[in-house]
């Protein structure tokens, strides 16, 4: 398996490909129990504003209302989990608990008086922070990552606003769309970070004993060190001054 290195910290695991197909897989086995024993649990949604529409905000995330939006999901959880996990490996499961608690609150609070399900609310959650964290962090591997976003699910941005087309939650979309930006915002990615290079830019950084810094007098006027030739012509100097002292000479 390819390993971390100083230049390249992300390294390729199962967990890549497990972890997205093990969610998915979950998303299947709600919607096959639902079809074969002829029941729905769209009950479990997101009533916006209502108490009992609270336990949707848990629920929501894994409940679908057609085949074709199950495939729609699953198709864009699998490739976005994927990316997830392998660039943003210390983040991924805060974004995605996270994302499913706050853009379920957000659609609560925001939606209109019907039952909101569906994974479409995470997805915004994972476009928003890939592409938000990745120009974030200015680092050019992640900011590649999020132009990618762009190119493969920037068509998304309208189907955050109302009467584009119905049927469709443009508030849990938002709402997604809002919560991967505070958490891009919000969240740390040290791993990221470059490494000091110059001893003024690491943290113990102590100005009084730096060499260069002493050259400078209290009112900020350069004094550069003496050159090299003058500091030997200092040292013999000082020899022959010792020499002549020892043999008790006095140089004129």
């Amino acid at each position: 398996m390819k390993k971390a290195t100083l230049d390249n910290p992300f390294y390729f695991s199962y967990s890549v490909v497990l972890l997205p197909m093990l969610f998915i897989l979950f998303l299947w086995m709600v919607f096959w129990v639902e079809v074969h024993f002829k029941i729905s649990f769209s009950h479990y949604g997101i009533y916006p504003r209502e108490t009992f529409g609270l336990k949707g905000i848990f629920f929501s995330a894994f409940l679908h209302g057609s085949l074709q939006h199950l495939i729609n999901n699953s198709l864009a959880l699998f490739v976005l989990l994927g990316i997830l996990r392998f660039f943003y490996r210390e983040q991924a499961g805060r974004v995605v608990i996270f994302g499913i608690l706050f853009s379920g609150l957000g659609t609560w609070l925001l939606g209109r008086p019907s039952y909101h399900i569906g994974a479409s609310g995470l997805i915004y959650v994972l476009v928003s922070f890939i592409f938000f964290k990745g120009i974030f962090t200015k680092y050019y591997r992640l900011m590649a990552v999020s132009f990618l976003i762009i190119l493969l699910y920037g068509g998304m941005v309208w189907y955050m606003f109302p009467d584009v087309e119905k049927g469709i939650s443009w508030e849990g979309h938002l709402s997604g769309f809002l919560t991967g930006l505070a958490m891009a915002l919000v969240m740390k990615t040290s791993q990221f970070a470059k490494p000091a290079v110059y001893e003024w830019e690491k943290p113990d950084f102590n100005p009084e004993n730096d060499v260069f810094i002493k050259n400078f007098d209290e009112k900020g006027n350069f004094n550069p060190p003496p050159k090299p030739e003058e500091i030997i012509k200092e040292y013999f100097s000082s020899s022959l001054k010792v020499i002549y002292d020892f043999i008790g000479i006095k140089k004129e």
